[in-house]
């Protein structure tokens, strides 16, 4: 039996009456769920006679999934991607390894790994959705010839439409 790492196999004797497997377990069956491969072992015995066989479970390691967790101010897209697998299921039902999406509030997004031995494994990645500042600027009268301050507010970086960044500008 071939199993992923955390899942049990079944494995089941026959052909005696009696059975005694390496774990000490006398039933026909036994149920295991080894943490790395395993070889098990049942002795059986009919009319008097016993043989005994070995089987070996082989435990695959889970994928090690990766996503990267964006932040993104609303109203923008983020990309989201998975490695460590073959095929990837996120929880928007896409199913690529590189998702594209657009949230309105911070998300938390699932993607399910599954790699060559169709072991799985769960990554989260979390999206941070920054609002938008609330960029406010004085207003102001002014005579032609005559200059005015303005004076920019609400943001921590700013940049005029004549490329000045300071928070204000003459």
């Amino acid at each position: 039996a071939t199993i992923c790492t955390g899942n049990t196999a079944t494995l089941t004797a026959g052909g005696t009456t009696t059975y005694t497997w390496s774990t000490g377990s006398i039933n026909t069956s036994i149920t295991p769920s080894p943490t790395t491969t395993t070889i098990y072992t049942v002795s059986g015995t009919l009319n008097g006679c016993s043989a005994t066989k070995t089987t070996t479970i082989t435990v695959n390691s889970l994928p090690a999934i990766i996503v990267n967790s964006p932040s993104v101010c609303i109203g923008s897209t983020a990309t989201l991607t998975a490695n460590g697998a073959s095929t990837y299921t996120w929880s928007t039902n896409a199913i690529n390894a590189l998702i594209t999406i657009s949230p309105s509030t911070t998300t938390v997004y699932t993607v399910t790994g599954t790699d060559i031995h169709a072991c799985k494994n769960l990554a989260t990645s979390t999206v941070t959705v920054y609002s938008l500042p609330n960029v406010t600027v004085n207003s102001s009268t002014v005579c032609v010839g005559n200059s005015v301050t303005l004076m920019a507010g609400g943001a921590t970086t700013y940049v005029w439409n004549t490329s000045a960044t300071s928070p204000s500008i003459t």
